[in-house]
C-alpha cells in the first residue's frame, strides 16, 4: 500500500511538472510583449532605457532557459511572480480572486452529485416506463448542450422573460443561482449515465437476487446492496470531472459577468500578463492533480479487490 501512494504522489509532482512546463512554454511563444504592452503607451513618457530597467526588473531580457529555471525556482518557494498590468504579486490576486470562484465550484458540483444521484436512481425504482424513459435521455441532451450557451439560455428565460431572478446587481445568493445550475447540469449528465449504467449492471448480479429473495424491498435492496457497488465506477469519472471544474467555472463567470478566476483569466489573456495566465494554469492544474490523487487513493478503501496484495516471503 506504501508503494501505491508513493507511486501515485511521484505521478501527480509529474504531471505538475509537465503542466508547469508546457504551459510556460507555449506562453513564451505568444506574439507580443507584456512589458512593452503596458509601458511603451507614449502618453506615460518612459524612455527606452527607462523600460529596458523594466524589463529588466521583470526578467524579460534574459534567455528562455533563464527564464524557465528562475520561474521554476520561485514556484518552488511559492512565489507566483508580480503582475505586470495590476502591479501586485500575482499571489495577491489570486487571493481576492479565487473564493468566488471555489465557491462557484463547489455549489455547482455538489448540485451536480445531486442531480446524477436523483435521476440514477429515481430511473431504477420508477414503475413508469415514461418517466425512466425520460429520465435516462435527460443526460445525453445536457452533454450536448455547451456551457455558454446554456447560461445565455438561462439568463434570457429566468431573467428576461420571467423575471425571476435578476442579473443586473443581484445579491450574494441570487447571483449564485443561475450559475451554479449553468455550471452542474453538463457536470451531472455523464456522472447520471454512469451511475445508471452501473445500477443496471449490478442488478444482474446474483447477490442482488438473494437480498431479495430474502425479503430485502426493491428501494431496500438498492440502497445498502447496489450503491455502493455502482458508486465505484462513478467515483473515477468525479474526480475527472470535479478537476475540470475550475475551466467550467471560468466560462461561467465570463458569461454572467462575475468576479474571480474568469474574469482574472481575461484581463490576463487581453494584456497578455504571462504570470498571472502561468498561475491560473498551475492551480487549474493542481486541482485537477490533487482531486484525481485523492480518488485514487480512496478508490482502494473502498474496493478491496484493489488493494496490492502482500508479497510473501519463500
Amino acid at each position: 500500500m506504501n508503494r501505491y501512494v508513493a507511486a501515485r504522489i511521484g505521478q501527480a509532482l509529474l504531471v505538475l511538472w509537465a503542466a508547469f512546463t508546457v504551459s510556460f512554454l507555449l506562453l513564451q511563444v505568444l506574439p507580443g510583449d507584456a512589458v512593452l504592452i503596458r509601458f511603451q503607451d507614449p502618453d506615460m513618457g518612459l524612455s527606452p532605457a527607462q523600460i529596458a530597467d523594466i524589463r529588466a526588473a521583470y526578467g524579460a531580457d534574459v534567455s528562455l532557459w533563464q527564464q524557465y529555471l528562475h520561474a521554476a525556482g520561485n514556484v518552488l518557494r511559492g512565489d507566483l511572480g508580480y503582475s505586470v498590468q495590476a502591479g501586485v504579486p500575482v499571489t495577491q490576486l489570486l487571493a481576492a480572486n479565487l473564493p468566488p470562484t471555489l465557491r462557484l465550484a463547489t455549489a455547482g458540483f455538489l448540485l451536480a452529485v445531486a442531480l446524477a444521484l436523483g435521476m440514477a436512481f429515481l430511473s431504477s425504482l420508477t414503475a413508469f416506463n415514461w418517466l425512466r424513459s425520460l429520465l435516462r435521455a435527460l443526460p445525453s441532451l445536457f452533454i450536448s448542450v455547451p456551457t455558454f450557451w446554456l447560461g445565455i439560455a438561462l439568463i434570457q428565460l429566468f431573467s428576461f422573460r420571467l423575471k425571476l431572478i435578476p442579473v443586473i446587481n443581484p445579491g450574494e445568493w441570487q447571483g449564485l443561482i443561475l450559475p451554479v445550475i449553468t455550471l452542474a447540469l453538463p457536470i451531472a449528465a455523464p456522472l447520471a449515465q454512469i451511475l445508471t449504467r452501473g445500477i443496471d449492471e449490478v442488478q444482474t448480479l446474483p447477490f442482488v437476487a438473494v437480498a431479495r429473495a430474502k425479503g430485502g424491498s426493491r428501494g431496500g435492496v438498492l440502497w445498502r446492496h447496489v450503491a455502493r457497488n455502482a458508486v465505484l465506477p462513478a467515483l473515477t469519472m468525479a474526480g475527472l470531472l470535479l478537476g475540470e471544474l475550475i475551466a467550467g467555472a471560468l466560462i461561467t463567470e465570463t458569461v454572467f459577468g462575475r468576479g474571480g478566476l474568469g474574469h482574472l483569466t481575461l484581463l490576463a489573456v487581453n494584456n497578455q500578463d504571462l504570470a498571472v495566465l502561468q498561475a491560473i494554469v498551475l492551480i487549474s492544474s493542481a486541482a485537477f492533480v490533487v482531486i484525481n490523487l485523492a480518488v485514487d487513493l480512496v478508490y482502494p478503501l473502498l474496493d478491496p479487490r484493489l488493494k496490492a496484495p502482500e508479497r510473501v516471503a519463500s
